[in-house]
């Protein structure tokens, strides 16, 4: 089980992925709502499955006992089951490949959605947002 308060090691790149659809949707927007903005960048597709290739083989392990995932919120849930169901084809077409290999093709693949909520979405893009405003303040001041 992941511990709380590990490090994403993919972080950047997610962020990277999730302001892509935020600013996209932003630009073909009509008007600006910000819900509807975070409620649309989560069902956007992603570049990748948002999860460690480690993670993602020690659950589909689990799943092939049995495990139901039922301890996971929603999102999760959905997450790894196509994960899953990705991965049982990878191994029917290639038998010889260990569970790691397989996990790493799979999250390596394009996602449907992010697996996150509006609100999770919105704390990310807030926390870039923030991070981009004080580097530019950070630089502004030292051509003062």
């Amino acid at each position: 089980m992941k511990h709380h308060g590990n490090k994403f090691e993919y972080e950047a790149e997610r962020n990277h992925d999730l302001m892509s659809a935020y600013h996209r949707l932003i630009e073909a927007a009509e008007y600006i709502s910000l819900d509807d903005i975070y409620n649309k960048v989560v069902q956007c597709p992603s570049v990748r499955f948002w999860v460690s290739e480690e993670r993602a083989a020690i659950v589909i392990s689990r799943m092939l006992k049995g495990d139901d995932l039922h301890y996971m919120s929603r999102n999760r849930q959905l997450m790894f089951k196509e994960i899953y169901k990705r991965a049982m084809e990878i191994r029917k077409n290639q038998p010889e490949l260990t569970m790691f290999e397989v996990a790493f093709r799979v999250v390596r693949q394009p996602a449907p959605c992010f697996y996150m909520t509006p609100g999770s979405a919105k704390v990310y893009i807030c926390s870039v947002k923030k991070k981009w405003y004080e580097e530019r303040k950070r630089k502004l001041r030292h051509l003062y």
